[in-house]
């Protein structure tokens, strides 16, 4: 009897031992760590693992990064980060929820010249590309515009032709897996011509992650 006690209480600890590794292993400090060089080549893996040190021991989370520039880990938490990798670009990671069991990593880079226009990656914890489009439909430019009543179509036929180039800043939200999408088009026209186009601007996208994929 005292043999079959000790033989459990051996194999609950060994479970448990190899759960909360594995949960360690999926947390995004991890994951962040453990990234190629090729996925990020500003950031060096020492690099990396300062700022996670850093912020854990709530310092400034600024390194000098490879190319003796500063870059400065501004969130962490255990699904999330956010790099500021330049005053012109930023970097974000989101764990997310495919399963009880499996992940997904969501990336997006951003860099602003000065409109800022945001990409998207999606990628297996073992930082494996994965199609986009598996995930998400990305927003049009007729997404973020609408003509109002009050307004002659003529009017709003102008300013959407002036709205030729799609540019939005994406943003995870930290708290929940909320993903928003801001139109940035306007930031690159003159002040004139983006005046213009104001009244036809809708509120951010507001995207939500249900059931393994990013849905309005």
């Amino acid at each position: 009897m005292k043999v079959n006690r000790l033989f459990f209480n051996i194999s609950f600890w060994v479970i448990g031992v190899f759960s909360f590794a594995s949960l360690q292993a999926q947390e995004a400090k991890t994951l962040f760590i453990n990234m190629p060089d090729s996925l990020n080549l500003i950031l060096t893996k020492v690099n990396r693992e300062d700022c996670i040190d850093f912020l854990e021991s709530k310092m400034k989370a600024e390194v000098e990064n490879r190319f003796g520039k500063k870059s400065e880990m501004t969130a962490l938490s255990k699904d999330y980060i956010r790099m500021q990798m330049s005053p012109q670009t930023t970097w974000q990671m989101k764990l997310l929820a495919l399963s009880d069991s499996t992940n997904v990593v969501c990336v997006i880079n951003t860099a602003c010249a000065p409109a800022c226009d945001s990409n998207i990656s999606f990628y297996t914890t073992a930082w494996e590309p994965l199609p986009a489009s598996q995930f998400i439909s990305l927003p049009v430019m007729d997404d973020f515009l609408v003509a109002s009543d009050s307004v002659e179509i003529y009017d709003y036929d102008e300013a959407r032709r002036t709205a030729d180039i799609l540019l939005m800043k994406a943003d995870f939200n930290k708290e929940n897996t909320e993903l928003v999408f801001i139109l940035a088009t306007p930031d690159y026209m003159s002040r004139e011509t983006a005046e213009k186009l104001k009244p036809f601007l809708r509120r951010p996208i507001v995207y939500q992650w249900k059931n393994g994929k990013f849905s309005k």
